[in-house]
């Protein structure tokens, strides 16, 4: 009986249907492919993340008590690097920098002083004038307890004040536990391309996780 054309399997010339390919290498060249992809993934994921921690954020640990009631020993932060690349910081910015005195050791400090004013402290208070003819204005400090004092370390101070006026890219940055911190008051000024970032986000303790906005005041 005749068979029917739509039927009928062609074969290869000279080959017999159990000599045919049974798909056993384009599964193997199918499995390379896919570790090749996945790879590339791999290396584009850890460029991302790479980015990410050395140009946009960056963890940090507190070390010290210099920073308390807003910030404990050991609390984990994320410090944000990239808004001060279109902004300047601001005051009572929290800023993560290296130290003038040496660049290896990684401080945190508030701002409190901004490039063109002049910083007094005197009588355990802060303030500032927006130019050398200006009335310097007490500082509000909400962060701190009234009762809180602003001495200087240096006990020949004349009268136990501080005066200084800041340059362009100068800032003056201060601990908020005044009574054990190591800042502006003992080292000078802080230059602008010292500061390494903005902290953002308290992580933990859990029960001190924050989203930290700019301050303005």
């Amino acid at each position: 009986m005749p068979e029917d054309e739509n039927t009928k399997t062609e074969q290869p010339y000279n080959e017999t249907l159990s000599s045919i390919n049974s798909g056993g290498e384009n599964r193997t060249s199918s499995f390379f492919s896919f570790l090749f992809d996945l790879a590339k993934t791999f290396v584009v994921v850890m460029l991302i993340a790479f980015a990410i921690r050395y140009f946009v954020i960056q963890p940090f640990v507190v070390d010290g008590d210099s920073m308390m009631p807003t910030f404990v020993n050991n609390e984990y932060l994320i410090a944000e690097k990239i808004s001060y690349d279109f902004t300047q910081p601001s005051r009572g910015d929290i800023v993560i920098f290296r130290y003038p005195k040496n660049p290896s050791i990684i401080y945190i400090k508030r701002i409190i002083g901004l490039p063109g004013e002049t910083v007094t402290i005197k009588d355990g208070k802060v303030y500032i004038a927006d130019s050398l003819d200006a009335t310097p204005l007490q500082v509000t400090e909400s962060y701190i307890d009234s009762s809180i004092k602003t001495n200087l370390f240096d006990a020949t101070a004349p009268d136990q004040q501080l005066k200084l006026t800041l340059k362009d890219n100068e800032f003056f940055a201060l601990g908020d536990n005044r009574d054990h911190s190591s800042d502006s008051r003992e080292w000078g000024i802080l230059p602008r391309a010292n500061i390494i970032g903005r902290v953002w986000l308290t992580v933990t303790p859990i029960d001190h996780f924050k989203l930290w906005s700019h301050q303005n005041y």
